[in-house]
């Protein structure tokens, strides 16, 4: 592969150091952190890329990753060693790193190219030279807006893009105009904030993807405290634009949720008032499905053989919540509405599914549900399991 045209100096031969000792342990490998940025919490968020990455090539026959932001190189050496990556471009854009990154990813031998540039210049690399990859892996710190055209032209079609981003004010609708200014999007402050922020994500890369004519599907999108996560794969539109990408109302009176697609926004009301009540809008996002369930199972029965089984019951969660509405409601919420304490969410559940709903629970919220069924017929179900 030809290295990244640039006049910047060539890193120095950090290969041949060995002063460096793995000290750290995750899932099957070992690596030093360093002084690079890790946060062993959000291990599952890689445990997916890693699932995800080698159920594509089980399917494709081989997949080539690129990670531009790789830090101490963890997320690669997992793509190299657990998922048999073919090739891994690593780029991390701190040139301090180079003697960690070095050590750390030694093991991957002539199936690594690694290099210290900005990822913007990657990504424009591989637009010049057509050099597209199967698995994109972009760990974003803030802003992720500003990555997403030019790694959306890094990837391989039919391949995946996996992004981060970290600012959560912004996509949780605590700073309307950034979120216009950054994603396109008016994020608005709800109940339903967290998942707002994952569809504001969606919702950027769908647009984007659309200008280059293509369409994307979603493959998973979580949340972890910290951090919004989608993996994303490109192909061509199933669906116009206007049937995944909208916006959602919400009535903060009664807290009902309601999808509101482009052609009626000058009719956005709350239908459970005698008098007109304007829904608060948020958008647009995406409000298609969050997840495929059918890869997220291959994803489980390879967790499976693996012996990764704390992440069973999380997929098992994203499965069931994945074409759900595009919003959910917290227990604490309808105890607060109904004048009662928390309902149980499992008791809530069943008996909503025994009415003839579907529901789930959120898989990064214990004490929040997914449901098709409305607010005040919740608030109904939880008085009768509390009173």
């Amino acid at each position: 592969m030809d290295p990244v045209p640039d006049r910047d100096p060539p890193a120095p031969d950090y290969l041949a150091q060995d002063c460096l000792q793995p000290v750290y342990g995750e899932r099957s490998v070992t690596f030093n952190p360093g002084t690079a940025f890790f946060r062993p919490k959000s291990r599952f968020v890689r445990d997916l890329g890693v699932l995800a990455a080698a159920v594509y090539r089980q399917q494709r026959g081989q997949v080539r990753v690129l990670e531009t932001m790789a830090g101490c190189g963890v997320r690669s050496l997992r793509y190299g060693l657990e998922a048999g990556a073919d090739w891994i471009w690593s780029n991390d854009g701190n040139p301090d790193l180079a003697p960690l990154l070095g050590e750390n990813l030694r093991i991957l031998g002539d199936r690594l190219q690694l290099t210290h540039y900005s990822a913007h210049k990657v990504f424009a690399h591989c637009a010049l030279h057509q050099d597209f990859y199967d698995l994109v892996d972009v760990d974003a710190f803030g802003n992720a807006a500003a990555y997403i055209p030019a790694a959306l032209g890094a990837t391989r079609w039919g391949g995946l893009l996996y992004l981060t981003a970290t600012d959560g004010r912004t996509l949780g609708g605590h700073d309307p105009d950034q979120c216009l200014r950054r994603y396109g999007s008016y994020g608005r402050a709800h109940p339903s904030s967290q998942e707002q922020g994952l569809r504001i994500l969606l919702g950027t890369m769908a647009q984007q993807a659309a200008t280059r004519g293509w369409g994307l599907t979603p493959v998973l999108a979580t949340f972890t405290g910290q951090t919004f996560r989608v993996m994303v794969r490109l192909g061509e539109r199933s669906r116009s634009l206007e049937q995944t990408y909208g916006f959602l109302g919400y009535c903060h009176p009664c807290g009902h949720y309601e999808p509101v697609p482009w052609r009626k926004l000058g009719r956005a009301s709350c239908p459970h008032h005698g008098a007109v009540q304007p829904l608060t809008l948020t958008g647009p996002l995406w409000l298609g499905s969050l997840h495929d369930g059918a890869t997220l199972g291959l994803m489980a029965q390879q967790a499976q053989a693996w012996g990764w089984l704390d992440c069973l019951k999380t997929l098992a969660i994203m499965i069931a919540e994945a074409d759900l509405p595009p919003y959910h409601f917290r227990l604490g919420d309808i105890g607060q509405r109904g004048a009662m304490d928390p309902p149980p969410r499992d008791r809530l559940i069943a008996a909503l599914q025994g009415s003839g709903y579907r529901a789930s629970p959120v898989h990064w919220n214990p004490q929040a549900i997914k449901t098709d069924a409305p607010l005040a017929h919740c608030i109904d179900i939880g008085q009768h399991l509390t009173g």
